[in-house]
């Protein structure tokens, strides 16, 4: 049967819609007066219902609740949020990490579930209250509130991993190593790249000003962005603090999705339902020197690319997009799968550093955000794209003002084996390796006084090994080379040698 004549696609039991949609900050001056995540969730959804017209929490089908790290004894939240908004909803479930994926991988669940007939009336939430938490630990460690125990380390102390022994340990250190390996398959000087990472980070700003949900509501020139200072230190290169994800920040989400038919019985104008297209999703693998290159990704490719297909559409035809955009390696890399232009607004939030990066949560504040913009007239289609882990985790949909002819629900999103066998062959590592190499990529740490601090290159040995050395930071010249901008450090060729315990690079 065509997906034409389907006649689940002009079933309106089960043809999913967005309803209603809610999102808040929480500025407390004293943090003891602060939301906590359950708080701030329930908080969100009745802003969400509310948005819908009123009395529908207590009839949901499903609650779907984004994994969260601020609060993390308070384990799962699926009681505490359904009592606190008078939910008893036989689906009722929690995401198994907090991955930057999870909202849009809910929300194509929903879709799922109403395309299924399992449920009318499907509600996605989640919050962050990290600025909260912080200030919490603060008195704590001050004596002031000796009851606070919610931030806490909950990890047993274990020996560095080969990669966590070179540095590459947080996000803000992989990264960096994306955004190198990008600038040069994309023939680009440093210069360039750089006015690249401006100009997408300026726009954001300016659409975070706009934004009554955005964290940060100042517009910031690109110049601003890049140019590095006390304000704006230097991180890892070549990235400062406003090119990074902003997770200092208390923040709350959620929409509710419902069956079209389910919607036209409450009494939801049409002009207020936002239909759900389809979805695709891949992952590469957790580790990351199990990649096969960093200059693109096979999963993200495969599921932007799916979701065109599935929906029948190209990057030209979204009036909006939401790229994720916890650093600009990976908006970059994303609007080139999709086509999307460099002088166009690669977010309708506000992006993780203006809009605010709570953890798992920010796509549900941009489905919140794309919601609003096209329900308001400006536009009738927009794109969601979502990342999480270390450029790990892919999901992408598309939302629209009119029905989407192509999609039909329950639908298989999982694209993982497509995208396994796009993948280029996995460099095997060489942990001990001396010798003559070439750089795959690299990045150089710095202190909060700005200074470098160490640094690490990604080399690719002769025989096409992957292996991991230091950089001297000592050496201004070294230094000089990698991040100066003179030459294109990524391809280059040099050796790695054993300087007392460490294996340096040495050109």
């Amino acid at each position: 049967m065509s997906l034409m004549t389907d006649p689940a696609m002009t079933d309106p039991e089960r043809i999913p819609v967005i309803i209603g949609v809610g999102q808040l900050n929480d500025r407390p001056e004293d943090p003891q007066l602060g939301l906590d995540p359950p708080a701030l969730m329930a908080a969100a959804l009745r802003l969400a219902e509310a948005d819908a017209g009123g009395n529908m929490l207590a009839d949901l089908d499903s609650l779907a609740i984004v994994d969260q790290i601020s609060f993390r004894h308070l384990g799962n939240l699926c009681d505490s949020v359904a009592r606190k908004i008078g939910a008893h909803p036989p689906i009722n479930y929690q995401s198994e990490a907090p991955h930057g994926d999870t909202p849009i991988r809910l929300l194509n669940e929903a879709a799922n579930r109403i395309g299924e007939g399992k449920a009318s009336l499907a509600a996605v939430v989640g919050a962050e209250a990290l600025r909260t938490a912080a200030g919490l630990a603060k008195l704590a460690a001050k004596g002031e509130d000796k009851s606070y125990n919610a931030v806490r380390n909950v990890s047993t102390r274990r020996d560095p991993t080969y990669a966590q022994a070179h540095g590459l340990t947080a996000p803000v250190d992989v990264y960096p190593i994306y955004e190198n390996a990008g600038r040069a398959a994309y023939g680009q000087t440093l210069a360039e790249a750089q006015a690249e990472s401006g100009a997408i980070w300026a726009g954001m700003s300016r659409v975070a000003a706009a934004n009554e949900g955005a964290w940060i509501r100042k517009a910031v020139s690109a110049e601003e962005i890049l140019t590095p200072g006390p304000s704006n230190r230097p991180l890892a290169f070549p990235y400062t603090k406003l090119t990074v994800a902003n997770s200092s920040v208390n923040q709350g989400a959620g929409f509710i999705v419902a069956s079209l038919a389910e919607a036209r019985r409450r009494g939801i104008l049409e002009e207020r339902m936002i239909f759900v297209g389809m979805g695709a999703a891949a992952k590469e693998d957790p580790s990351i020197l199990r990649r096969d290159r960093y200059d693109r990704s096979s999963s993200m490719d495969t599921a932007i690319r799916r979701t065109l297909e599935l929906n029948r559409m190209t990057g030209a035809d979204f009036d909006h997009v939401e790229l994720y955009s916890c650093f600009p390696c990976v908006p970059k890399m994303a609007r080139r799968v999709l086509g999307w232009p460099l002088d166009k607004p690669a977010t309708v939030f506000g992006g993780l550093t203006f809009g605010g990066g709570p953890i798992a949560n920010y796509m549900s504040h941009a489905v919140v955000s794309m919601v609003e913009r096209l329900r308001g007239g400006d536009g009738k289609t927009g794109f969601l794209f979502a990342n999480g882990g270390y450029a790990t985790d892919n999901h992408c949909i598309v939302i629209s003002r009119q029905p989407i002819a192509a999609a039909q629900f329950p639908q298989d999103f999982d694209y993982q084996a497509e995208a396994d066998a796009a993948r280029g062959p996995i460099p095997e590592l060489d942990k001990d390796y001396v010798g003559p190499a070439k750089v795959e990529s690299y990045t150089v740490f710095h202190n909060r006084d700005g200074v470098p601090s160490s640094g690490v290159v990604i080399a690719r040995t002769p025989d096409g090994k992957r292996t991991l050395c230091h950089i001297d930071v000592a050496d201004a010249g070294m230094c000089a080379f990698f991040m100066d901008g003179a030459v294109e450090p990524v391809g280059t060729a040099g050796a790695i040698a054993t300087v007392g315990e460490r294996r340096v690079w040495q050109r």
